[in-house]
């Protein structure tokens, strides 16, 4: 089983990526996010107690979303691997999943990093923006105090990994073409080892 992070600020062409690796490699895409939706609207015990804190204002406690990860691999057992998207984002949540895939039997596999300049990172949310309908997309200050809350809390995340040499940096810059070629040729270097 192939498992992999792939970490990116807002606007690094992360979505548009995923997309693509998922299809190429047969990943299970595992945003966590879309798992609380899920949980939520089927009206589980875990949607139910993620709602109870959403609904005071409170972030969801690892816990919980650990659990709903924990569900997503094992209603997926045939799955090629996962690809984790906004998960983890803290040194905790790492620790927890890594101990969570450990017991699965599995592991991250790599953790892919798109690296781009602020100055490109603000032009593409600005751009996006315009038909993105998201206010958050708008707004110059907002914007760099989303990539700054981004580069503080990954940080943390990508300095575990580098412990288990698992974190490769990919310059997201360019054609689409050209950082999917970068991806996939780090993935396939890690599936042939």
């Amino acid at each position: 089983m192939f498992n992999l992070i792939l970490f990116g600020p807002p606007g690094s062409g992360k979505g548009t990526q995923s997309e693509r690796l998922i299809s190429r490699y047969g990943l299970k895409h595992l945003s966590t996010g879309d798992l609380l939706r899920s949980e939520i609207a089927g009206q589980t015990p875990l949607g139910l107690a993620a709602k109870s804190f959403m609904d005071k204002g409170q972030l969801v406690p690892d816990e919980v979303v650990i659990e709903m990860i924990s569900s997503a691999l094992d209603n997926n057992p045939k799955a090629n691997g996962f690809l984790f998207d906004g998960f983890p984002r803290t040194n905790a949540q790492a620790e927890a999943l890594d101990k969570l895939l450990t017991q699965k039997g599995t592991e991250i596999s790599v953790v892919l990093a798109l690296q781009v300049s602020q100055k490109e990172l603000v032009k593409r949310l600005l751009n996006r923006g315009l038909t993105s309908g998201r206010s958050d997309d708008t707004n110059e200050e907002i914007i760099s105090a989303r990539i700054s809350e981004y580069e503080m809390k990954t940080a943390a995340v990508a300095e575990h990994y580098k412990k288990y040499e698992k974190v490769m940096y990919i310059k997201g810059e360019g054609s689409v073409d050209e950082i999917f070629d970068e991806l996939c040729q780090e993935i396939d270097h890690r599936l042939s080892a």
